[in-house]
């Protein structure tokens, strides 16, 4: 699942559980009714600004809207010197 189809099913569910559509959301979070239509739905990821106002207008923290979404760093290693065989 990507991220945007994560998130806008995190947005999804907290919203359906408020009770408010997405017009009223829309409204709280100061945005437009189809840009909150298309976060849900996971055509869009919203901008961190974004993502705040909509947590905000559903009253709820912004860990509900990110929940599942984790950062897996990449594996990177330093050089170093290695002994030779049979040196200590």
């Amino acid at each position: 699942m990507s991220i945007a189809r994560r998130f806008g099913a995190n947005f999804a569910r907290t919203r359906r559980r408020t009770g408010l559509s997405q017009e009223e959301v829309a409204i709280r979070a100061s945005l437009h009714r189809t840009e909150v239509g298309l976060v849900e739905r996971g055509e869009r990821m919203p901008r961190i600004d974004t993502a705040i106002r909509l947590a905000g207008a559903l009253e709820v923290p912004l860990d509900d809207l990110i929940d599942g979404i984790t950062w897996k760093p990449g594996e990177t290693r330093p050089g170093h010197f290695k002994p030779a065989a049979g040196e200590a």
